[in-house]
């Protein structure tokens, strides 16, 4: 009886993502900041990516793997806000079944691999701060791809689980998901079958995704800071200790906002605002803070300011020569 239930069930074949509809009189607004926010993250991660590929002072473990952060945030901007943009302008979005659950892959994917690679980064900097000397033994190119590989591995095979998991659930209900991407928690409360199985799978990557990562992160930075306090240059405590406490905050707000959204299901509002701290702060932030402060950096962007500069002086000397000539 129960299979031949199911059998006359209206399978949903697509989804209404309804974004931000609640605050109609802010949706202007709001399309605007997220249209500035999306283009002011792919240009800095752009050019972090660039200037790391061009540059061979950036030829290094820190940059190497600042470069993998920066295509992993590239990936997951580019999975989120255009469709979050796509609600915001028309009032809501409708989403095929497919194209739904291939969010979610992509954005599952990003997800578990940033965990990792963060951690894999924050490691690197202890090793840089309290092992000088054995640094570039360690952290060899071989070794550099090797953590970069495992972090974007892990992403797949965890997202690959829950994708499994989340798959087999029946959708013949109500379609509407209050929510601007198509995350778990909302899908789970569509289904029309039994989601024990899925909550659990969620639960135990969830602790396997976050709770490793953020406290090897935290013990590395604990180290790093108490590096810190050794050096005899105040300004250079400050300087050092003002870039560890902000990797610390934008760290420990994406490891607590995503904890709040997967263990607090219960209000759909709150999530949304928790679900913004770490899919839109953290890949806008994190080229300001890990990278475009460095000297490093500047002096790489310095250089292909002046390359670009002598290529436009090159191009009319050549204009010139040109018009002398018709003439």
């Amino acid at each position: 009886m129960e299979e031949s239930e199911r059998e006359n069930q209206t399978h949903v074949t697509e989804f209404i993502l309804l974004g931000f509809r609640d605050l109609k009189n802010l949706q202007v607004l709001l399309f605007l900041g997220f249209l500035v926010i999306y283009i002011s993250t792919m240009a800095g991660n752009l050019l972090i990516v660039v200037l790391v590929i061009s540059d061979q002072h950036l030829h290094t473990p820190m940059y190497f793997f600042l470069g993998n952060l920066s295509c992993l945030e590239i990936c997951y901007s580019s999975t989120l806000i255009p469709i979050l943009l796509t609600t915001l302008l028309r009032d809501g979005k409708v989403i095929s079944f497919s194209s739904c659950f291939l969010q979610l892959f992509f954005f599952g994917y990003c997800l578990g691999a940033e965990c990792y690679l963060l951690s894999v980064m924050s490691y690197d900097r202890y090793l840089a701060i309290r092992k000088p000397l054995h640094y570039t033994t360690i952290m060899n190119p071989r070794k550099c791809i090797q953590l970069a590989a495992v972090s974007w591995t892990n992403g797949f095979i965890g997202i690959s689980i829950i994708m499994a998991a989340m798959l087999q659930l029946t959708f013949c209900g109500p379609n509407k998901i209050d929510h601007y991407f198509c995350d778990s928690v909302p899908l789970k409360q569509l289904s029309c079958s039994d989601t024990d199985l899925v909550e659990h799978i969620n639960l135990t990557l969830l602790f396997i995704y976050t709770m490793p990562p953020f406290v090897l992160t935290l013990a590395s930075y604990i180290c790093i800071l108490k590096a810190i306090l050794k050096i005899p240059s105040t300004s250079g405590r400050q300087k050092a200790f003002s870039t560890c406490s902000s990797h610390l905050i934008v760290v420990s707000t994406y490891y607590g906002s995503l904890t709040a959204v997967y263990l607090l299901p219960k209000s759909s509002s709150m999530n949304k605002v928790f679900s913004l701290l770490y899919t839109v702060l953290p890949p806008l932030v994190n080229p300001l803070i890990y990278s475009l402060r460095n000297k490093e950096v500047k002096r790489a962007l310095r250089k292909a300011k002046n390359k670009v500069a002598n290529f436009r002086i090159f191009q009319n000397m050549l204009a010139n020569l040109v018009s002398i000539k018709d003439r």
